[in-house]
């Protein structure tokens, strides 16, 4: 996680998730779309961060359920969506980082 705390460098996109959950792998799918279209997936550092694993994370970023997507930019959160439902809705969460 040092390079998210990094000025200078691209956003990170932090992807809050369970394995064990279907609506986290939908929206995990979503995400990806989204970033595929116009060739986005160079614009953030992508970080997964399992709930079971690093509730540690979850905690510091204030995340109470997943799926939850939070985009870090020169140390500080710029934004957050919680339980994301489709292409459009991660699209307009991330909007102004696309290109």
């Amino acid at each position: 996680m040092a390079a998210i705390a990094s000025a200078g460098v691209r956003p990170g996109l932090v992807y809050f998730y369970s394995a064990r959950s279907g609506a986290c792998r939908r929206a995990e799918g979503f995400l990806a779309q989204v970033l595929q279209r116009r060739k986005n997936h160079g614009t953030f550092h992508l970080y997964r961060v399992d709930e079971e694993e690093r509730p540690d994370l979850l905690e510091r970023f204030g995340v109470d359920h997943v799926p939850t997507l939070v985009v870090v930019e020169d140390r500080f959160v710029k934004g957050r969506l919680e339980s994301p439902r489709g292409c459009r809705e991660i699209e307009r969460f991330l909007a102004p980082w696309l290109q």
